[in-house]
């Protein structure tokens, strides 16, 4: 018998490295920001625009952090009713 081994197929391979590299994507809860894999390199997106571009996941998720820490601290306590 000469069958050849067939590989089963796997929809996502990353599930099973054991050293994975950076996630697909990041999407913070409200929606409003999101990381997404562009070649190497993160797309920072806010309300559907590109306000940046990281080296890393890492950057791009302190990037994120820091800009909506940033946006709560420069808003008054009556801007997010108006």
């Amino acid at each position: 018998m000469s069958e050849k081994f067939l590989k089963p197929f796997i929809p996502r391979p990353d599930v099973l490295d054991p050293t994975p590299g950076p996630p697909q994507g990041f999407v913070t809860k409200d929606g409003m920001w999101a990381a997404v894999p562009c070649g190497k390199k993160f797309v920072i997106i806010h309300n559907g625009q590109q306000v940046h571009v990281s080296n890393n996941y890492k950057a791009a998720r302190t990037y994120i952090s820091k800009e909506m820490k940033s946006i709560k601290r420069s808003r008054g306590p009556l801007e997010k009713f108006l």
